[in-house]
């Protein structure tokens, strides 16, 4: 009796109803998710909400943000990178610690996590299905999570026009460099208190490779780590970082502080590295590259296009 019981409850668990359809997520789980979700919950803004917010799918939660909408870290990756006006998710609890009972509040039909939030998908699921998305450097590159989000939520359509465009904007921009990056080599680094190789998954890393340049690897075939959660840097030491020339030495600070322009960047490095503009060669020669962290690293076709808008003004200069 029992065995017929469970029987058939796991039959029901894997019934697809008109209007739903059966899915495998990156970790290999079988979920029936909505056809076309409207209410999303996701567990990492920058790297699931925003892809998901530049299809035109608005999510009504996000877990980091307060009760009022306010995001909890300095910059706000709604207002850098999209600047849409568009209302801000709620948020499920603070970082550490899932709110269930705000979480059902918003009455979510899809919850969207990334690989790390395995360990939460038994509580998630008690409230919706839960959808888990690779978004780590070696499992995703460029902005791949928003076209396989797309997949996820319907919006195929739409990645596909946004990806047209900004093609279209690569070709122009390539047009316009000294000298054709096919076969030149880039180096991405990101300032924190010290110096950091970025990782693939950010649309900045999209536009630099799909107008040709390659990636300088900063050792031996290494590649950058997860640190702080999702975040794919790997630390440089001063002395190897000094002895690397990159064709394309490209520089970006925290999106923790606010001088991310040139001016401030410049400056975070020379804490870092005194002298610097001396003996780097890319620098002596004019070959290096300010980028805006917090509008360039996320996992989206506007962060590549706001990587290919500075690389287009960088050509003017």
């Amino acid at each position: 009796m029992r065995l017929s019981i469970l029987l058939a409850a796991l039959l029901l668990a894997n019934i697809v109803h008109a209007g739903e359809r059966s899915v495998t997520d990156d970790t290999g789980r079988t979920v029936v998710v909505p056809d076309k979700p409207e209410r999303i919950v996701v567990m990492h803004e920058p790297l699931l909400g925003l892809p998901l917010m530049d299809l035109g799918v608005l999510p009504v939660g996000s877990y980091g943000r307060t009760d009022d909408g306010k995001f909890a870290t300095t910059v706000d990756f709604m207002d850098t990178v999209l600047d849409t006006g568009l209302p801000k998710p709620r948020g499920i609890g603070p970082f550490g610690q899932i709110d269930l009972e705000k979480l059902r509040a918003l009455e979510p039909d899809l919850i969207i996590g990334t690989e790390l939030n395995l360990d939460k998908v038994e509580q998630l699921s008690t409230v919706a299905p839960v959808y888990l998305q690779n978004v780590s450097t070696g499992k995703a590159s460029g902005f791949s999570v928003e076209e396989d989000l797309a997949k996820v939520v319907g919006r195929e359509d739409a990645f596909a026009k946004r990806k047209a465009a900004y093609l279209n904007h690569v070709a122009a921009v390539r047009k316009m460099l000294p000298s054709d990056p096919a076969g030149l080599d880039y180096l991405a680094v990101f300032l924190t208190d010290q110096l950091n190789a970025v990782g693939e998954t950010s649309g900045a890393v999209q536009a630099l490779e799909d107008l040709g340049y390659r990636r300088l690897e900063p050792g031996h075939g290494s590649r950058p780590a997860a640190q702080g959660g999702s975040t794919m840097l790997v630390p440089l030491g001063a002395d190897a970082f000094g002895r690397l020339e990159p064709d394309l030495l490209v520089v970006m600070n925290s999106y923790m502080n606010d001088a991310r322009d040139e001016t401030g960047t410049r400056a975070a490095l020379d804490r870092i590295m005194p002298g610097w503009e001396s003996f780097l060669k890319p620098a002596r020669e004019g070959r290096i590259l300010f980028l805006d962290s917090a509008k360039v690293m996320t996992p989206t076709i506007a962060s590549a296009e706001h990587a290919l808008d500075a690389i287009e003004a960088w050509t003017k200069r």
